[in-house]
């Protein structure tokens, strides 16, 4: 049976840790900076698990659950303020929305 080498899943939870900042930086859209953030969590919970896996020890396992509960509460919290915000301003451009605060 092969096993993929930490090294590798540790380049591959850098690269979508990169890929997620990207998005949060470039993109204006809260929705997709949302999923970025997103993409961020799981790249950091991979890397958890891969050092816990490396390691020999439950814990970065646990920590993944930890920060699966955060970014249920993440996702729960964002949608009631995206509701919000497209309610109050019609949109959901950031660059607009700090335009319309004055």
């Amino acid at each position: 049976m092969a096993t993929v080498p930490p090294e590798s899943a540790l380049i591959l939870a850098a690269i979508l840790f990169v890929i997620g900042l990207a998005g949060v930086l470039i993109r204006r859209n809260i929705i997709f900076v949302l999923l970025s953030i997103e993409v961020m969590f799981n790249a950091c919970g991979l890397a958890f698990v891969v050092a816990g896996w490396y390691l020999g020890q439950p814990g970065g396992q646990a920590m993944y659950f930890f920060i699966l509960a955060a970014a249920a509460a993440e996702v729960a919290v964002a949608l009631g303020l995206v509701l919000h915000m497209r309610q109050a301003f019609g949109t959901l451009d950031s660059d607009q929305i700090s335009r319309m605060k004055g």
